[in-house]
């Protein structure tokens, strides 16, 4: 159900109720995007529990500045994937390795499994999951510093 207008609001327990504009109310809606990586900020599905879509965004940015900053808190607080921008150093080129890197959240340092645990997404993204299951985001690694690149060139 592809919804263009409607009212979203947070109750006393944090969760999200979306009323349509012919007036029927969703308790406890969740956003999810469509593409996390690529187009963040287009294709947000608002789903109920039972994962049925009830609403549709094209683009965030043409939702009302209440509502968007809603759905950004929203989002902030179901995703969690730091964005690497720089790799300080590895312990060592083969797996299992500790990585020490900056992100867009700060410093931290992870333990590499396995090789296989970095993943190409699209032309340029990588995702690099700890052995915690934590996933991190190279948005472009062909931009990356030299040193980072020299060091993801190693693994990839």
């Amino acid at each position: 159900m592809a919804t263009t207008s409607f009212q979203l609001r947070r109750d006393s327990f944090g969760a999200l109720h979306l009323t349509t504009d012919d007036g029927v109310l969703h308790q406890g809606v969740a956003p999810v995007r469509a593409f996390p990586i690529q187009s963040p900020d287009q294709g947000i599905s608002l789903v109920l529990h039972d994962g049925r879509e009830v609403a549709w965004i094209d683009d965030i940015a043409d939702l009302p500045a209440d509502v968007r900053a809603l759905l950004q808190e929203e989002l902030d607080g179901r995703e969690f994937m730091p964005e690497i921008s720089h790799i300080v150093d590895v312990s060592s080129y083969a797996t299992p390795c500790t990585w020490l890197v900056r992100t867009d959240r700060g410093d931290t340092e992870f333990v590499l499994k396995d090789e296989g645990d970095i993943r190409r997404i699209g032309e340029a993204s990588l995702l690099v999951a700890d052995n915690h299951g934590i996933h991190f985001l190279v948005r472009n690694m062909f931009t990356i510093d030299k040193h980072s690149r020299r060091i993801l060139d190693r693994f990839l």
